[in-house]
């Protein structure tokens, strides 16, 4: 606290803040040592600067000396006394024998020196005189005792001539120890609180309530922003209330202080006239009453109290920040815990008696090592700051992620008093980050690296294998028949399966090495460090993939469902950093499918043949998008027969002419065609043409009651909308849809049955005729072969071709003919080409057939010049 010294009038000058009549014009009724006492009175103002809690409990201390005001003299807040010439104690109140811890009795005539510290008492012999010498008031602060102990009082005195008596001084003393005790650490740690100083203000008045007016001492003038003319009435002090308080404080001084006799006890705002500026007021006031209980006068003080009021608001701030949704912790400059908050205690399981008085280091985890706390308390000392994310240990045990910052904090001198931590816990965080990044880097059901990881761990491999010189290798892995068991089990059953070679995979490599899924049933499994000779490095990664092969090859126990799946590998060898990761890739998916082609099953290395056949497929596809828009596919028809040798109709088979390489046949490029997707237009190619060869038959008496069939791809023929495009074709060529034949294949039977028998269905009320493509050769439910509304059964030519060798095929055509007539279809064989053949079917009673031996597949005019010359 600084304390502000007032300067004092000499005697001579100084006017009475109550004016007075001469004596003998006095009533006799009035006390005449009050007027005088309260000319006397004098209230100084204090300064208090006050830091957090030590500016708090200064504050609560004047408030606590202020609420026990009960009158002017004895339960003033400060200390009154008067001594006589030889500074022995005439008179002390309650207040001054409270400050020297003494009873008032036991103080009265006792000599004031011995109330002093020795250290101060020549100080004061030396004042004292010249008080009583210059007959001037002065202002002193002296180190008093009180019992054991001593504090520091501020001395305000003021000599008194009386006439006729000798001269005595008076002394308005206040205790300020705590004030020079707060003043003395603010100045410590200035550079810390950065507050703006407040300065607590005391006046007082006596307010007659018969005349309404009031007295106020200077300070009360000076906190009121007025001057001696100033109208001292009700009227005027309500005048001085700002006008949003003024009705409030009319009914507060009218109902509660006078109506109900209550202490006056309130805090209001005032517009000062003297500057215009709004500041806070306490007013504390006591109501005297006369012998019949009528209020006479208000004895009171008022204090300014707009800087507390900012202090306050922003210690609420403060208080507020400090109880934030972060962790604080306070240390002094030797890392010793001061002060937590909530937070902290919420993140770390402790409370505050638990950490309070130890250092840090308790919510250690251990994780970070001795050099890391180097680098962090280096950052501190020189910078004054660190902030990163540490491991710390709650009181459980449990080790979490904190995100710390620490803050040195600094006095005027740049010294550290203390330091700061401010802690997050980011569990949550850096969980949501693992996962972001177990979801950007992992395959979501098997938890594999996913292609992403591969890349970055295959362009590491390429590093590390170009600096150590040895192979590496990747095997691309394909799942056989796996949308089969997808499409029979059921995604969930497939799910379980792919968890299952996952597992198996990773128990097949080494450690370091890795296993990806790219995708569906498609894993990667990257080889490192292998032998940096290629014979040696392919034998080594062979080993691995037998064993995978023979893992992969074992049953599958899932859901009470026993399964069997196989896998085919392809694999390629890398050692130089140039390599390029979708190169490698590719070259191990171009083996794959050369696995594949090779029965499945089984290993296949890249070389280049590999990949010059895939660059031929790549343009083959390429020229095939073009054959449809340039007319370079053809029909080819292949006669059928009956027993006579009659002719029945024929079977629609596609070429291409290509205009570089010559006629393609399908069986080199249908298989791309479903694979690219191109086999729908394709396919809708070949239906409306095979419409349009019925239309102009129909208008021929030789050919006008010749069938035409058409083979229908799976893909085609699963087309939601296949059954309008037919039905379509029928109307815009205007053909009898009992001329047309569609050639299913047994595979069809496999997927969604249902919607097969609902399509051909369909198509049949129309009178579209079905028949039953290759059949033997697949699988025939005779449960759905009984539903499906087909008209034909067709033996696959790879029995007819040993009919007359092997006697099994000769039983498996007599059984699917004897199938056929039992449920009235008709059947066919294809690929008759020998007319022993012939003779074999027919004495089983296949009566139709199709083959070399009829004719092989030639263009229209061919077929119908053949038709023409039977």
């Amino acid at each position: 606290m600084i304390s502000r010294k007032r300067t004092v009038k000499p005697h001579s000058e100084i006017t009475p803040l109550v004016k007075t009549r001469p004596l003998e014009t006095r009533p006799k009724n009035i006390d005449l040592n009050l007027p005088k006492i309260l000319h006397e009175l004098q209230v100084h103002q204090i300064e208090l600067e006050i830091q957090n809690e030590e500016l708090r409990a200064a504050q609560i201390a004047l408030e606590e000396a202020r609420n026990n005001y009960i009158d002017l003299f004895d339960f003033a807040p400060i200390g009154y006394i008067i001594l006589n010439q030889n500074g022995i104690i005439d008179k002390i109140n309650l207040a001054g024998a409270s400050l020297f811890g003494a009873d008032r009795y036991k103080l009265h005539h006792a000599h004031f020196v011995n109330l002093i510290d020795i250290p101060d008492r020549d100080f004061w012999h030396r004042h004292f005189a010249s008080i009583l010498k210059s007959n001037t008031g002065l202002t002193i602060e002296l180190m008093l005792r009180r019992a054991d102990t001593t504090f520091y009082g501020h001395l305000e005195c003021l000599p008194q001539i009386r006439e006729g008596l000798d001269s005595v001084v008076r002394i308005a003393l206040t205790d300020v120890t705590e004030r020079n005790v707060a003043f003395n650490a603010l100045r410590e740690s200035e550079k810390l609180l950065r507050d703006s100083h407040t300065i607590a203000s005391l006046g007082s008045y006596v307010l007659k309530i018969q005349t309404g007016k009031w007295n106020g001492t200077e300070i009360l003038d000076k906190l009121f922003g007025i001057t001696d003319d100033y109208d001292r009435t009700i009227a005027g002090w309500e005048a001085l209330i700002h006008p949003d308080d003024r009705l409030m404080m009319h009914d507060y001084f009218k109902n509660n202080v006078l109506g109900n006799r209550e202490v006056f006890d309130k805090e209001y705002r005032i517009v000062r006239p003297n500057d215009n500026t709004i500041r806070w007021i306490h007013g504390l006031g006591r109501l005297e009453l006369d012998g019949y209980g009528n209020p006479q006068k208000i004895l009171g003080t008022v204090q300014d109290v707009t800087d507390h009021k900012n202090i306050d608001q922003k210690l609420r701030i403060a208080a507020t920040a400090f109880e934030s949704q972060e962790g604080i912790i306070i240390t002094d400059a030797n890392g010793t815990i001061l002060q937590v908050n909530k937070a902290f205690c919420n993140i770390t399981g402790y409370i505050p008696e638990e950490v309070i008085g130890n250092n840090p280091r308790i919510l250690q985890s251990g994780r970070q090592d001795a050099h890391f706390y180097k680098l962090m308390w280096s950052s501190i000392l020189n910078k004054g700051f660190w902030e990163g994310e540490v491991w710390n240990k709650r009181k459980n045990g449990e080790i979490y992620p904190e995100h710390l910052m620490i803050t040195a904090v600094k006095n005027a001198k740049e010294v550290t008093t203390n330091y700061v931590g401010t802690i997050t816990d980011i569990t949550l965080s850096r969980e949501a980050a693992d996962e972001i990044r177990h979801l950007a880097y992992y395959d979501l059901l098997t938890r594999l690296p996913n292609r992403r990881l591969l890349q970055d761990r295959l362009k590491q491999a390429l590093v590390a294998s170009a600096r150590s010189g040895r192979q590496g290798a990747l095997l691309f892995l394909d799942l056989d028949d796996f949308k089969t068991l997808n499409d029979t089990l059921g995604h969930g059953i497939g799910d379980m399966l792919l968890e299952q070679v996952a597992q198996r995979l990773e128990s097949c490599v080494r450690e370091g090495d890795t296993v990806a899924r790219l995708g569906g049933d498609e894993f990667v499994v990257m080889l490192e460090n292998l032998s940096d000779k290629a014979p040696e490095a392919a034998r080594q990664l062979e080993i691995i993939a037998q064993k995978i092969l023979s893992n992969l090859n074992q049953p599958y126990s899932i859901a009470q469902h026993r399964c069997h799946s196989t896998t085919s590998i392809g694999a390629t060898l890398f050692n130089a950093l140039d390599q390029d990761y979708e190169i490698l890739l590719k070259q191990a998916d171009i083996a794959m499918y050369q696995a594949k082609k090779m029965g499945r099953n089984r290993l296949c290395f890249f070389d280049q043949s590999m990949q010059d056949t895939v660059n031929a497929h790549a343009l083959l596809e390429s020229d095939l998008r073009k054959a449809l828009d340039t007319h370079q596919l053809l029909l080819y028809f292949q006669i059928q027969v009956d027993q006579s040798n009659r002719p029945l109709g024929a079977e629609t088979l596609i070429r291409w002419m290509h205009p570089d390489q010559g006629l393609i046949y399908p069986s080199d490029f249908i298989p791309l065609a479903e694979e690219s997707g191109l086999i729908f237009a394709i396919g809708e190619w070949v239906l409306d043409e095979a419409c349009s060869q019925i239309n102009r038959w129909q208008h021929d008496e030789l050919t006008q009651n010749l069938i035409l069939s058409v083979n229908v791809s799976a893909k085609q023929f699963r087309q939601s909308d296949f059954a309008d495009r037919v039905e379509t074709a029928l109307e815009r060529h205007a053909i009898r849809p009992s001329q047309i034949k569609l050639e299913l294949t047994e595979s069809m039977l496999l997927e969604n049955i249902e919607s097969v028998i609902a399509t051909m269905t369909r198509l049949k009320k129309l009178g579209v005729l079905f028949s039953l493509d290759d059949f033997g050769t697949g699988y025939s439910s005779l449960q759905y072969l009984k539903r499906l509304p087909i008209d034909e059964l067709k033996i696959d030519q790879s029995f007819v071709h040993d009919i007359s060798t092997d006697t099994n095929s000769m039983a498996i055509i007599g059984a699917i003919i004897a199938i056929a007539h039992s449920l009235n279809l008709d059947v066919i064989a294809e690929g008759v080409e020998t007319e022993k053949q012939l003779e074999q079917l027919l004495k089983k009673g296949c009566v139709h057939y199709q083959g070399f031996l009829f004719s092989k597949p030639v263009p229209i005019g061919q077929y119908e010049a053949l038709l023409r010359h039977r």
